[in-house]
């Protein structure tokens, strides 16, 4: 391989070399995000993954649990994805769902719509390759262990196949001599690698790390491992190995706001304002017993829980009849006022909001993400 050269990309990034392909659409955040299951055949102490997945056989498509393909379609429909990332938890766990999922997904939205997934090499062999090869996968990116040099060479069985073949590893600072044995172990073995900056999760293995520290008050960036990683990336611009060293900025500034502003254009209403950001602002009429406070979102979530079907619908109809008076009683369009199935809520514009002459259900002039679970970013209680 020839010495290749170091750029700093428009993402907030640094590269030697191209891209890979799955990476150039999440830059643009043209990617669902699959997260398959929450079980693994792994326990890195440096997991990423929050409590409510760690461990669990869930399925998220962004910020949404799903059951069902349909509901993992919807969502890729509505951030105009052009193409999805399977992670998890370990992928392979799950193989038939795995499988399952980039098919039906291929048969909806055509083989020009991009499939990368991520997995541990523990569970990997010829027989899950073929199936996933099969199924219509295009890119792999794998997870090795540092310590376990033994399992490296299972690497090679994914050559057999003509899809792109990556390794993507977190920055661990103290690791530098593990992570420089990886590297000059794949150099010929793969076609790409990522270095991604180790980013603090929200989970309890990581709170209970008391000699972890953040790189400043405002980033969640581990301290030491931006340094690190273009240390190492200088490493592999010299053996010509590509290679992109995605950053938590790159995460949060790039790919997560591009997705979230494609979602917005398509989940918004008549009455919201897009905000440049992809947030949404509304406003939104309460019932008492559901007024944004503390424990709001456990609320929700007990109430859209399938033991209490019943108890939502009779908030819904209650919903829909104050609905009907509103419109009669302040002259509100049809169209500028809706019932909010997820958070249990009429919503409507700001300025229809503080018309609303009624002074027995909270009102408010709310700021949000664009996503499933709908986050409050600012919440004016009129």
């Amino acid at each position: 391989m020839k010495k290749k050269t170091i750029h700093n990309t428009p993402y907030y990034s640094w590269r030697t070399g191209d891209l890979a392909k799955g990476c150039r659409h999440c830059v643009k955040g043209e990617k669902l995000v699959l997260f398959i299951t929450g079980l693994c055949s792994r326990r890195c102490d440096f997991c990423p993954v929050s409590d409510k997945k760690l461990y669990k056989d869930v399925t998220y498509a962004n910020e949404m649990q799903t059951t069902n393909i349909k509901q993992i379609i919807q969502e890729a429909k509505l951030c105009s994805a052009e193409g999805a990332g399977i992670t998890g938890g370990d992928p392979l766990i799950k193989i038939q769902n795995t499988c399952s999922a980039i098919r039906k997904l291929k048969k909806e939205f055509g083989k020009d719509f991009h499939i990368h997934l991520y997995a541990p090499l523990k569970l990997l062999n010829a027989k899950k390759l073929k199936k996933l090869h099969s199924a219509g996968l295009d890119e792999i990116r794998f997870h090795p262990d540092f310590e376990k040099p033994s399992e490296w060479n299972k690497l090679n069985l994914a050559k057999d196949y003509d899809w792109d073949v990556g390794v993507e590893i977190p920055v661990i600072p103290g690791k530098e001599k593990s992570i420089l044995g990886l590297i000059y172990y794949i150099k010929d073995k793969v076609d790409f690698l990522n270095l991604n900056e180790l980013e603090l999760a929200d989970n309890a293995a990581w709170r209970e790390k008391k000699n972890i520290k953040c790189k400043d008050e405002l980033s969640y960036a581990i301290k030491g491992s931006d340094e690190l990683a273009k240390k190492l990336l200088e490493t592999c611009a010299n053996i010509g190995l590509r290679t992109h060293y995605c950053t938590c900025k790159l995460k949060d500034k790039v790919q997560l706001a591009k997705r979230i502003k494609r979602r917005a254009q398509n989940i918004k209403q008549k009455f919201d304002i897009v905000t440049n950001e992809g947030m949404i602002i509304r406003g939104a009429v309460y019932l008492p017993e559901l007024k944004p406070g503390f424990s709001y979102h456990d609320k929700l979530n007990k109430l859209n829980d399938k033991l209490k079907k019943e108890e939502k619908r009779k908030i819904l109809n209650n919903l829909e009849s104050i609905k009907k008076k509103l419109i009669k009683q302040e002259k509100i369009p049809k169209d500028m006022i809706a019932v909010d199935k997820e958070k249990l809520r009429l919503i409507t514009s700001k300025t229809i909001v503080k018309k609303i002459k009624t002074k027995l259900l909270p009102k408010a002039i709310v700021t949000e993400y664009p996503t499933f679970d709908a986050l409050e970013m600012e919440v004016e209680f009129i």
